[in-house]
């Protein structure tokens, strides 16, 4: 059955002690009906006359009625719950796609439940997963930045669909923007401004995406028979592009591919306090789009990603991969409803192409 406890109010304000569980019986009873069809309302059964149906709903709202997601999933074997598993939330690219998963879902009927791990710790890692578990998740979606992220899940039977965003095609489950072809547009926009000396303020190392993005600027860079140009390490945040300054102007570059736009912030004012303009003497292009980006001074060139799209196809994937198959191996329904054998891997299309946002901050070398 599906049972809520219901707290009601005192006349004074305060809080009474916890009453007896709402549940079916009493939402039946309201509504007169049986307690069969208030489960057949509570589970979208397409056989409930919308009158009746509305007669239940009503009845829920009057008692104020909440359903237990534990008790649906024992009755029906479904949760109507989705894992979302991070590795890390902090930067600009995790948590948008956080966000969109989580609207995704929502929209799809679908609930999150979220767990957080420690990239480096394999442990951690497992910890999260075996929590998702015991929620009753019918799929799990994973923010993963890191390859030690991957290889941890690697490690595990985790019993249902999985899919990983932000491992830049490095694994087999992974939905992804194309991180090369987005560094090789942003190369390219600056090469073709005239500039042949271009330096990378690369993301950390350990870091998926920053590893295809200077994989994409060397790549650009060789298909056009320009020698690649000074690389410096950066961590994503603006701190550290404001504390690459000094190595970008030693550097001689006319130009820098910056891996995100923070650390591009940080740059464009370093830059200012040493007296060198952008554009008219160094050219920066960043990747992200992030909202303040149209809005810096000069407004930045950039990469834009549409993590609502990635979000979308991935929490549609893993759906679909939870409706299960029948015999033969085809799909026992759409994405949310019920299969008749076991679980699915889901479907990876194409990487998401990014989008080059051309404004002020890319000009021609000055001569």
């Amino acid at each position: 059955m599906n049972d809520a406890v219901h707290e009601a109010s005192a006349p004074d304000g305060g809080a009474r002690p916890a009453t007896r569980a709402v549940g079916v019986r009493e939402v039946a009873a309201l509504a007169g009906v049986s307690r069969q069809t208030v489960s057949r309302v509570l589970n979208d059964h397409p056989e409930v006359a919308a009158a009746t149906k509305e007669r239940v709903l009503a009845a829920m709202r009057e008692l104020d009625y909440r359903m237990n997601n534990a008790a649906r999933a024992l009755g029906t074997k479904r949760s109507h719950t989705l894992g979302l598993l991070a590795s890390d939330a902090l930067q600009y690219g995790p948590s948008r796609s956080i966000a969109a998963v989580e609207a995704a879902a929502r929209a799809a009927g679908y609930w999150v439940s979220a767990a957080f791990a420690d990239s480096g710790d394999a442990a951690s890692v497992a910890a999260a997963v075996v929590h998702l578990q015991a929620q009753g998740v019918e799929g799990l979606v994973v923010v993963a930045p890191h390859a030690r992220t991957i290889e941890a899940l690697d490690a595990l039977e985790i019993g249902v669909p999985v899919v990983t965003l932000h491992s830049a095609a490095h694994d087999a489950r992974s939905f992804s923007v194309d991180q090369v072809a987005g560094a090789r547009a942003a190369v390219a926009c600056l090469a073709d401004a005239g500039h042949r000396r271009i330096a990378h303020l690369a993301g950390p190392a350990d870091w998926l995406e920053a590893e295809a993005r200077r994989s994409g600027y060397l790549a650009e860079l060789a298909a056009r028979g320009l020698e690649p140009g000074t690389i410096i390490a950066g961590d994503w945040t603006a701190r550290s592009g404001h504390d690459a300054t000094s190595a970008v102007i030693e550097s001689g570059a006319t130009a820098v591919f910056v891996a995100n736009d923070q650390m591009a912030l940080g740059l464009l004012g370093g830059l200012r306090e040493a007296g060198v303009d952008v554009p008219g003497r160094v050219s920066l292009v960043g990747f992200d789009d992030i909202p303040d980006a149209a809005y810096l001074w000069p407004p930045l060139t950039t990469v834009r990603q549409d993590f609502e799209e990635l979000a979308h196809r991935a929490v549609e994937a893993v759906l679909a991969g939870a409706a299960g198959a029948t015999v033969g191996g085809a799909a026992a329904g759409g994405p949310g409803e019920p299969g008749t054998g076991e679980p699915t891997e889901p479907e990876f299309g194409e990487r998401i192409v990014p989008e080059l946002v051309e404004r002020a901050s890319v000009a021609p070398p000055h001569p």
